[in-house]
């Protein structure tokens, strides 16, 4: 097969299975085969994984912002595709560049950008999440207060008009601040809802899971605490079949042993979110959030009072520290970041898997949860 190339010499991972003595063809930029070395043999050129596991590259429903960019501060197609080159180079192969809670203007100016990113087809880019502006004031976190505000019908109505221009669009809302029927709305306009930054309770939880919100925003983070007698939103998530979860793992956003209680128990499956910020691929210690300080300090990024505002995290990182400090097994981590959330936001099956037309293969390495991206090519600038 001319011009192929053929990965072999490591684990493979398909995104739901690991497997052995396994390899990888793939040409013209695309995935041709996975299959038994002895099958593929003398189809490509070999080139060696060297043990580390070739698996797709991840998938990252919360990314805030990277290579020195917030996707707030995104004027144009160019910015949202710099942030997606600083995670590409890290293993992340598809991700929701995700705005923080802001202004109506700046709303329409990303969903903008991100939109024509798309149609020029800039690797990596899957859709948009947007985090806000309808959520809770007292569970704003690291949000500024004055942009959060209930969900209008011209807001339900301009979501909608934005899920016709993007392949996916997650929306984080709060019960305060949307109705179910708002839910439900967007629900059959091909929006996933997730509930996030809320004082819910279980049975409201449980309402807005009928009204079809199908997954919560880093669960534990931004809403109450499980209780015996008020399981809250944690409680209701985890015990609802339909209801993912994703989880900030770098260890300061959740204790591991919550984390590994929380995933043992999900019955609708837990996700990996790195809820990455502007220093993600850089070498940043601080950055601007609407006119507040961030700083990036001992493996956390914070404001001035120490409320955590995002995370210096990647998903490499975040599959180690389950995989060693938790105790998931390997295989199950690697779902929770690239099949896992690919299903959640609707993303098709040639994201977070390994099959033929996949676009998207990486070199992971989980002893140091460092990952090599072998596609896309990355283009340097």
């Amino acid at each position: 097969m001319s011009g192929a190339t053929l990965w072999r010499g490591g684990a493979v991972f398909d995104g739901v299975r690991l497997h052995q003595r396994h390899a990888v063809l793939v040409e013209h930029g695309r995935i041709v085969a996975i299959g038994p070395e002895e099958a593929l043999t003398g189809r490509g050129e070999p080139r060696e994984a060297g043990g580390d596991i070739l698996a797709p590259g991840f998938v990252d429903l919360q990314v805030n912002g990277g290579g020195g960019l917030m996707l707030n501060d995104a004027a144009s197609p160019d910015d949202v595709a710099a942030i997606a080159r600083a995670h590409l180079a890290i293993g992340t192969g598809h991700l929701l560049p995700t705005l923080i809670s802001d202004t109506a203007a700046v709303t329409e100016r990303v969903i903008d950008a991100v939109a024509r990113a798309i149609a020029a087809r800039t690797p990596g880019v899957a859709g948009l999440h947007l985090e806000g502006p309808h959520l809770a004031p007292a569970r704003a976190g690291a949000h500024d207060p004055a942009h959060l505000r209930p969900m209008t019908r011209a807001d339900r109505d301009r979501l909608v008009a934005a899920r016709k221009r993007l392949p996916a669009l997650l929306v984080t809302l709060a019960p305060e601040a949307a109705s179910r029927e708002d839910v439900a709305v967007l629900a059959r306009a091909g929006i996933t809802v997730a509930l996030g930054h809320t004082e819910a309770d279980h049975t409201t939880a449980l309402a807005y899971f009928a009204a079809r919100a199908r997954a919560v925003t880093h669960l534990f983070n931004a809403m109450p605490p499980l209780l015996h007698r008020a399981p809250g939103l944690i409680g209701a998530a985890l015990d609802s079949p339909g209801v993912a979860a994703g989880l900030i793992a770098d260890g300061h956003h959740v204790h591991p042993a919550a984390m590994g209680a929380a995933i043992r128990a999900a019955r609708g499956g837990m996700f990996l979110v790195s809820d990455a910020m502007a220093p993600a691929g850089t070498a940043l210690d601080r950055f601007d959030l609407g006119g507040r300080d961030i700083h990036r300090r001992g493996g956390k990024l914070v404001l001035a009072d120490g409320t955590l505002a995002g995370a210096d995290l990647d998903l490499g990182r975040a599959v180690r520290l389950l995989t060693e400090t938790v105790g998931v097994p390997l295989e199950a981590a690697l779902a929770m970041a690239t099949s896992i959330p690919a299903r959640v936001a609707g993303l098709g099956d040639a994201a977070g898997r390994l099959c033929p037309g996949a676009t998207s293969l990486i070199r992971y390495d989980p002893a140091t949860g460092t990952a090599v991206p072998l596609l896309p090519k990355l283009q340097t600038v």
